[in-house]
């Protein structure tokens, strides 16, 4: 498999020029993004992973370098086993603030990423972003990264209600990263979604996202 190979080969050089999404729902996060990695001008995969599971219930969102970005994921993955040996498991502000750190100490090399970090907090559904410097922004509703964000964000701004449904909240996600899809030619090949609940983390079948298209 094509994706399977991209991150064990860990390739510094591809870059994405991207669409990824979360929002949050009256059962969680939804975590959305498109598969296209690119290498410049060349589509250098069309089966890309971007979103990411680190914890039972806390995903990420890439946007930026492939390398750069598995390598966090590979962090912060420990990092989070650690915190549950050591002590007890992280929430999510905690997850975000961890991941801060590690961006802020990397600030004069840094990782040429951005995230979208999502999870359940005993308030329910939470999401942060995160840029290069390890700057921290908590959104209650929705945010979007990526060369495709400006088009997702349109479609947020317009269908998003407050306590929207878990349901309406997935086929919100698949449709901002759609309309990203039609108009950044660096987003393209597919839509990957997760869903985060009191059940715990999981990637929604490509039958399912694909209903949610029609």
């Amino acid at each position: 498999m094509q994706n399977q190979q991209i991150e064990k080969n860990d390739v510094e050089g591809f870059k994405t020029g991207t669409t990824t999404v979360g929002l949050t729902t009256d059962e969680g996060v939804i975590l959305a993004a498109d598969r296209r990695a690119s290498m410049g001008r060349l589509t250098a995969s069309k089966y890309a992973k971007k979103v990411y599971q680190l914890d039972d219930k806390i995903g990420l969102t890439i946007a930026g370098s492939v390398g750069d970005a598995q390598k966090i994921v590979r962090i912060m993955r420990s990092q989070l086993n650690l915190h549950k040996l050591d002590t007890k498991e992280l929430s999510v502000k905690g997850a975000g603030t961890l991941l801060a750190n590690i961006l802020h100490n990397h600030k004069m090399m840094p990782f040429f990423n951005q995230f979208v970090l999502g999870g359940i907090d005993d308030n329910g559904g939470v999401l942060y972003d995160l840029d290069p410097a390890g700057g921290l922004m908590k959104h209650e509703k929705f945010t979007a990264t990526g060369s495709g964000s400006q088009m997702a964000y349109g479609v947020f701004e317009d269908g998003y209600e407050e306590n929207m449904s878990h349901k309406d909240g997935k086929e919100l996600a698949v449709r901002a990263v759609q309309s990203a899809m039609e108009r950044d030619t660096a987003s393209g090949n597919g839509i990957m979604v997760a869903e985060i609940t009191e059940d715990g983390f999981n990637i929604i079948e490509e039958k399912e996202v694909k209903s949610h298209l029609e």
